[in-house]
């Protein structure tokens, strides 16, 4: 399928994202329409893209060959309520949420199958996103092909197992989360010493980038890597900082599991 048109069901924090990704490539979809019933949430976001059309209508919305539904898990009843009845038969749905799966969602929609999941990772505002995606079964290779091109914008969409999604939600979709503050202690250390912010904020990325690319390339356990620096200003603690990741995630996850 090749989508001429897009709504989004939810208006906030992901809409914002997805549409940036795609208007920073130059790549917005001929129409798109966001619904939202906070009338203050829409007008902030056609003030950053006035080519969009802004609705409290969620039929409107729903009536677009790509349905977005970017609210969170618990809204979603609600929300799908006015996209079932304004569904063209050959639309696509993509949740863009964990915990409801592709089965419950096509349920919702009083069985309409043509139904994917993707966990929106943040980096897509810059093209630089990792956006795991699994697509229901009705859906055809031509439908899926359409799919990765409407995403392709916002960075990388590997196809994967719905079973993952949730695990991928805690680690690509939150992640950012957890090292943001950490980066801009950093990037606020570096400028105090001397650097200019992009000259720190270069460094920092690039750092970051290679300390994965060590831990994933080099072929050396995560011990022999950790050792390849002897100076570890944080070491002591390091071990509440994991503990608070696996504790908290942990639970986390048994929340959001469907």
């Amino acid at each position: 399928m090749s989508a001429r048109t897009v709504g989004f069901i939810g208006g906030g924090r992901v809409a914002s994202i997805l549409i940036g990704g795609w208007a920073r490539a130059n790549a917005l979809p001929g129409k798109v329409v966001v619904c939202d019933p906070n009338a203050e949430a829409l007008a902030r976001l056609k003030a950053k893209h006035g080519a969009i059309e802004t609705t409290e209508d969620g039929t409107t919305a729903a009536a677009q060959d790509v349905v977005f539904i970017a609210v969170h898990p618990p809204v979603i009843p609600q929300a799908l309520a006015p996209v079932k009845s304004a569904l063209k038969p050959g639309a696509i749905v993509v949740s863009l949420a964990p915990k409801v799966t592709i089965a419950k969602l096509s349920e919702m929609l009083g069985g309409f199958g043509r139904v994917a999941r993707m966990i929106p990772n943040a980096a897509s505002i810059v093209g630089r996103g990792y956006n795991p995606v699994a697509f229901g079964a009705v859906l055809d290779a031509a439908d899926r092909d359409g799919l990765k091109k409407l995403f392709a914008p916002w960075g990388e969409c590997p196809e994967v197992a719905e079973a993952h999604l949730e695990t991928y939600a805690l680690l690509s979709g939150m992640g950012p989360t957890y090292f943001w503050p950490q980066i801009c202690e950093l990037k606020s250390l570096g400028e105090s010493f001397g650097l200019a912010p992009q000259a720190a904020l270069a460094a920092i990325d690039k750092m970051l980038w290679g300390a994965v690319a060590v831990m994933k390339d080099s072929g050396l356990t995560p011990d022999q890597v950790m050792d390849l620096i002897p100076v570890k200003p944080l070491a002591d603690d390091v071990a509440a900082l994991t503990t608070a990741m696996r504790t908290k995630l942990t639970g986390l996850m048994e929340k959001i599991r469907p």
